[in-house]
């Protein structure tokens, strides 16, 4: 299906409100029935149509039908936040007394799940090294029923091979869900390398405007459904018509947002790695990455985040560099027009910093739309005057 099809038309049945050429905003909690019998019908069913918008809405319909095309999946929700998504996918997947696999260090949400709530009904995880296929196949258990991947993820960029992970989970009858955020479809596409849902953070990229929260989860039909009719609608997390329109104007200017934030980063990239005061710099598209070759194969491209550390001999360095930069803000998340940097040190507690752990100096940047001399000017004052 032709990527500027599905963004600009898919979904958008044009005829049916006034020609706009915008999709409508159908704000409306609930839907009217003439007929008992189709209230009837839709009670028994609310996954096959419009009764209430916890459920199913118009406007979130047309941003389901897009965002499934683009993963290539036969269907797709969407949740009020990432962890949401997570949360359902998850729960959906596990009952009392079952293990999950999962890569080490996960965004921090699916490890609190994992950690804390899970626990508390006998769920447990192993966590592994998920650059290796063999670490997943040594800690598969004869109850484990979920394998959580997130590649790559969002500080040091491991990679899982998708591919080769999906096809050992499959011969075993366990359900795989992969953090695809860093990526989007139009990066790296889980479902058509055998993952069974594909998770995203619509906050990022889709929205990509940091003004609207979102989550993103596609797979089989089968699945969706399964999700829809349990943890989706018991927990009430769907997006608002609102936010998801948001969601759906943030698509059509995705792969342009993509494509510059793409070529800004090498450049950011060239620069920071050459620079004295930087030690060493992360990013998937490096060819000394460990882990490039499968990159290259499973990924279009990287972009956006990339990690580094400050040959500094204090933290109070490391805070002077992040106070000194101008444009480049200091937030978490990524994916809209700004640039921001997160240092490591502002989550470890001043009296455990340890300048000799490469972890506690290590800094995420994500390289936003911004001009890159306009950037890199930022980073260089900032570098100079620390």
């Amino acid at each position: 299906m032709d990527l500027s099809y599905i963004i600009n038309e898919l979904g958008e049945e044009r005829e049916q409100y006034f020609n706009a050429v915008a999709p409508p905003l159908i704000q409306s909690s609930n839907f009217a029935f003439k007929k008992v019998e189709e209230l009837r019908s839709r009670f028994r069913d609310e996954y096959s149509g419009y009764i209430y918008s916890r459920g199913l809405n118009p406007t979130v319909d047309i941003l389901r039908k897009k965002l499934a095309a683009l993963d290539e999946a036969e269907d797709c929700l969407v949740f009020n936040s990432g962890s949401s998504a997570i949360f359902a996918s998850v729960m959906a997947n596990v009952n009392a007394g079952d293990h999950i696999v999962s890569v080490e260090k996960p965004y921090t949400w699916a490890q609190k799940l994992f950690n804390n709530l899970l626990p508390r009904f006998g769920v447990t995880t192993t966590y592994v090294d998920g650059t290796q296929v063999e670490n997943f196949e040594k800690a598969i258990l004869p109850d484990t029923k979920l394998i959580y991947l997130e590649s790559p993820n969002s500080w040091s960029y491991e990679l899982q091979d998708l591919a080769a992970v999906a096809a050992l989970a499959k011969s075993k009858g366990i359900v795989t869900i992969c953090d695809n955020s860093y990526c989007t479809p139009l990066y790296q596409k889980p479902i058509t390398l055998g993952i069974d849902i594909a998770l995203q953070s619509a906050t990022k990229y889709i929205g990509g405007h940091s003004d609207v929260i979102g989550g993103i989860l596609c797979g089989s039909r089968q699945m969706m459904s399964k999700i829809f009719k349990g943890e989706y609608m018991t927990s009430g997390n769907g997006i608002s018509p609102f936010n998801a329109w948001l969601l759906i104007r943030g698509l059509r200017t995705l792969p342009l947002r993509l494509q510059k934030v793409a070529e800004n980063t090498k450049k950011v990239f060239a620069f920071l790695e050459s620079h004295p005061k930087v030690e060493s710099v992360i990013f998937p598209f490096d060819e000394r990455f460990p882990q490039y070759p499968l990159a290259k194969q499973q990924m279009r491209d990287a972009f956006g985040l990339l990690s580094f550390y400050l040959d500094v001999k204090k933290v109070e360095d490391i805070e002077k560099f992040c106070e000194n930069l101008r444009c480049i803000l200091m937030a978490i998340s990524w994916g809209g027009y700004e640039s921001l940097i997160v240092p490591a040190c502002a989550f470890v507690p001043p009296e455990t910093y340890n300048i000799s752990k490469r972890s506690h100096r290590m800094l995420r940047l994500y390289v936003g739309q911004e001009e890159p001399d306009y950037i890199i000017g930022d980073l260089a004052q900032a570098l100079n005057n620390m």
